[in-house]
């Protein structure tokens, strides 16, 4: 197999098992055999390209959900309208309430690490 087509077969391979197909069935969208594809495992290089692959798919991920936040609180907020049914609006502000929460605290986590990353850096990293 020239190159080329090694190199198309892994991208292949390593969407496939990105996206979380297991071996038997990354192997036959594939049309590289499971012998092969344990082969690529024991490769660091695939492993690194592999898990770069997974990483960029995860971050996509997450930045399409931060961009539809704004719009899930505004329909969270909506179903607080009195007009609602009060099971709706009892599920709205439990949701609201969680979430608040959460987002409270990841804030006050990221503030926290900035401020020891600032004195670590500020020590010289020691």
């Amino acid at each position: 197999m020239p190159g080329g087509d090694r190199k198309n077969a892994d991208h292949a391979l390593m969407l496939a098992l990105a996206c979380g197909a297991t071996i038997e069935s990354a192997a036959r969208k594939t049309g590289v055999s499971e012998s092969t594809i344990y082969r690529r495992f024991k490769d660091a290089g695939f492993q690194r390209e592999l898990a770069k692959m997974q990483s960029e798919m995860v971050q996509r991920a997450t930045a399409m959900l931060t961009a539809s936040t704004m719009e899930a609180a505004k329909t969270l907020l909506s179903l607080q309208d009195p007009s609602m049914p009060p099971a709706v609006r009892l599920g709205a502000a439990r949701a609201i309430v969680d979430f608040g929460v959460k987002m409270r605290q990841l804030v006050e986590l990221e503030e926290r690490l900035g401020a020891m990353e600032a004195l670590l850096k500020e020590r010289g990293g020691k």
